[in-house]
């Protein structure tokens, strides 16, 4: 079967991929002989884009709908783990199991799709989980061909036309269901939108320059049952407060983009599962209504305002809470919570309180990193009191009189 690649790197590595899980004879002669209907074909290219077929086809249906999603991020694009795998979550991809939060789920489908050579790990940490990934071009040429002829996506996508002179301005199908735009905002805000009221993803990429909108009422009258939206690096002056219009949103992400206020309207964003944001000068108080959220990233507050978040107790990732926000709220109502950050000031942060208020995450903390912006010492843990936590960060390092494990 090697030799039917005609030495072609990218067809040999997902032939190794299309090989690598556990196959009977009969499943390995099912491959050998489409691979000698389609490899007849002349042209390297078309051996290549035969093997790509063929690695879709082979896909279980549960990790179609992500590698289409993949349609959606501009060439050669280096892509968050992070966000993909929550944008993935909020799209509804991911299928819940027993005794599995989805996030891991969405990380088991994103290491098959990388085993399957389907996508490129970029960046691992330092216990081997991937941080960044990217797709090789043909992929991604496969990745948009079989996500316009499922609708997946629009037919088309604007761009910065500085950067890509060829492309002409988009006229959306009103069957599009997800779109991707990419640098230039203003552009596409400017476009008839009144022909795509079923939008459920818009995703921003801002691929170079500065790129500013003024109003994003558009999004909010135009496209009433968003799910997913992402302006990350968008500069962007101010949210309206019609956003707590989109009753149906999943996924907001605002990283980057300069906006220092959220509206009091985001807390009726009741179904909203992931929030990522930072450098808000405050976090308005109104989380606490937003009781379906799994995924709150609030980092680099400017003040240190009272944030109530123990009625959100499906939470289970919590970064960029600050001490004195923790210890005012009852953290044994956290019963999910697996990752914790909190940073900002702690000097007036009474040590036995906040050791208690971390032991109370007892049966779900994994993960907990602390960040002290001042000189003062990180308040002292007694670790014994979290049995699951495998992971602790803290900056600086403490002395700690009072570190116990066992």
């Amino acid at each position: 079967m090697v030799d039917k690649c005609n030495g072609l790197p990218l067809a040999i590595v997902l032939l190794g991929g299309l090989l690598s899980k556990n196959m009977s004879h009969i499943e390995w002669k099912k491959v050998h002989d489409n691979m000698s209907a389609y490899l007849a074909k002349e042209g390297q290219i078309a051996g290549v884009m035969t093997m790509l077929n063929l690695s879709y086809i082979d896909l279980p249906s549960y990790l179609k709908p992500c590698f289409l999603h993949l349609s959606l991020f501009p060439e050669d694009y280096v892509i968050s783990t992070r966000k993909l795998l929550l944008l993935w979550i909020s799209e509804g991809f991911v299928l819940q199991q027993d005794r599995q939060s989805m996030k891991d789920t969405a990380e088991i489908y994103l290491n098959e799709l990388i085993n399957r050579n389907l996508i490129q790990m970029v960046r691992t940490s330092v216990n081997a989980r991937v941080m960044e990934c990217r797709v090789h071009d043909f992929i991604q040429e496969l990745a948009i061909e079989k996500a316009k002829e499922h609708n997946f996506i629009g037919t088309n996508i604007v761009v910065d036309p500085h950067l890509f002179p060829s492309s002409s301005p988009s006229l959306f199908s009103s069957k599009s269901r997800r779109q991707s735009i990419y640098s230039d905002f203003e552009r596409y805000a400017s476009i008839e939108h009144y022909s795509t009221p079923y939008l459920r993803s818009l995703l921003y990429f801002n691929l170079g320059g500065i790129c500013r909108i003024s109003q994003l009422d558009f999004i909010t009258k135009c496209f009433k049952v968003l799910r997913v939206q992402d302006l990350e690096g968008l500069g962007i002056e101010n949210v309206p407060s019609i956003i707590g219009e989109l009753i149906h949103l999943r996924y907001l992400g605002l990283r980057h983009t300069g906006l220092k206020m959220l509206p009091l309207s985001i807390g009726n964003l009741r179904n909203l599962q992931a929030l990522d944001i930072n450098n808000l000068k405050r976090v308005p108080d109104v989380i606490w209504k937003i009781t379906n959220t799994r995924y709150l990233y609030i980092e680099e507050q400017e003040e240190d305002d009272p944030l109530k978040i123990d009625t959100v107790q499906n939470l289970q990732i919590l970064s960029g809470i600050t001490f004195n926000q923790w210890i005012r709220n009852n953290s044994s109502k956290l019963t999910c919570l697996e990752k914790l950050k909190i940073e900002g000031r702690c000097e007036l942060v009474e040590e036995v309180e906040f050791s208690n208020s971390i032991a109370k995450l007892h049966s779900s903390l994994k993960s907990l990193y602390l960040k002290a912006s001042d000189e003062s010492s990180i308040p002292s843990l007694a670790m014994s009191s979290c049995p699951h936590l495998c992971k602790l960060e803290c900056d600086p390092m403490p002395i700690w009189r009072s570190f116990q494990i066992s």
